[in-house]
């Protein structure tokens, strides 16, 4: 199939009424951001280390959030290998391009720690929320209790970000840790879609 037909059969999927299978992924890898560009969020895989290095390439310290991804690029190709071995990972991909990426780590731990990143150049278009949800979708099904992260008390947006995806502030000391519990209804929420997991409902009586 050419790049051509590919794009075409794309660009007519239409998952309003899609209610999923038992053997779809926690969350279904299709997403629409909010300029309308359709992207793929799926699980990384060992060939995806160059891609990302090169996406971390365009980070300028600006972006950077507790030191990461690290300055030093020998460095940060090292942080990279660990998440991708010792965490569970996801990535933004559109048109071939790996420009988001986030993950829980590490996998064996109750309480794991959520870190995500997104691209400078496509950031507010709301892929940082849906890699976010991933994260939640994948550590719910993998039966964590609950997810943390840490964030600078001086970081607005991303704080907005991870409030909007059910996170609390658990503790103020310098940076702001949050957390979320995956008991927590938002955690079922976001492994969309429900039907074919839970099976129809009985009809009303």
């Amino acid at each position: 199939m050419t790049a051509e037909s590919t794009d075409a059969v794309c660009a007519g999927w239409d998952g309003s009424e899609c209610e999923g299978t038992v053997h779809c992924p926690p969350r279904c890898p299709r997403f629409v951001d909010k300029r309308g560009a359709r992207w793929t969020i799926r699980p990384a895989v060992p060939d995806d280390l160059a891609p990302l290095a090169e996406m971390y390439e365009g980070f300028g310290r600006e972006d950077r959030a507790q030191g990461l991804p690290p300055v030093v690029r020998r460095r940060r190709a090292e942080w990279i290998e660990s998440m991708l071995a010792e965490g569970n990972n996801v990535v933004a991909e559109r048109g071939g391009e790996v420009l988001g990426h986030a993950m829980y780590t590490p996998t064996d731990a109750d309480v794991p720690e959520l870190a995500v990143f997104v691209h400078p150049t496509t950031q507010d278009r709301g892929i940082g929320t849906e890699l976010c949800r991933h994260v939640i979708a994948n550590a719910a099904a993998a039966d964590r209790e609950a997810l943390e992260l840490h964030v600078e008390a001086g970081n607005r947006i991303a704080r907005s970000v991870y409030r909007s995806v059910g996170f609390q502030i658990a503790e103020r000391r310098g940076d702001l840790r949050m957390e979320l519990s995956l008991c927590d209804p938002v955690a079922t929420r976001v492994r969309l879609p429900p039907l074919a997991r839970q099976g129809p409902s009985e009809p009303s009586r």
